[in-house]
């Protein structure tokens, strides 16, 4: 699945332009998700030095993305061009709703690829 992230609010808490303190268990999960399979991608407002420092933030804790505001690693964003990334779910603190505990969206992700399984291979 992909599973694009944002992260000031959602891995850590805001505090832009400067990075916040990890909220509760987002590493933990991001990394249990990369290693079921999943294709993380960072989906957020960041860009150059800023973008470059949540990126190795991220890392230095763990996790390692597929791609950063691109569908692809090697895509590049060019002025004028949507950013719009094609992904299966969306974690961010702006949903309708608000962010979940992240014990709970990887409890909903887990849920979610288990129903899609049982349903392409019951027909």
């Amino acid at each position: 699945m992909r599973i694009a992230v944002d992260f000031d609010g959602t891995i850590v808490e805001h505090a832009y332009p400067r990075i916040g303190k990890p909220l509760t268990d987002s590493f933990n999960t991001l990394i249990k998700l990369n290693n079921a399979g999943h294709k993380l991608i960072l989906w957020t407002y960041r860009h150059g030095e800023l973008l470059q420092e949540a990126v190795d933030f991220c890392a230095a804790n763990g996790v390692h993305f597929y791609a950063v505001n691109a569908n692809e690693p090697q895509e590049k964003w060019k002025e004028g061009h949507s950013r719009l990334i094609h992904a299966d779910v969306f974690i961010d603190d702006r949903n309708v709703g608000g962010l979940y505990a992240w014990n709970q969206i990887e409890k909903i992700i887990s849920n979610h690829q288990t129903t899609q399984l049982k349903q392409r291979f019951s027909d």
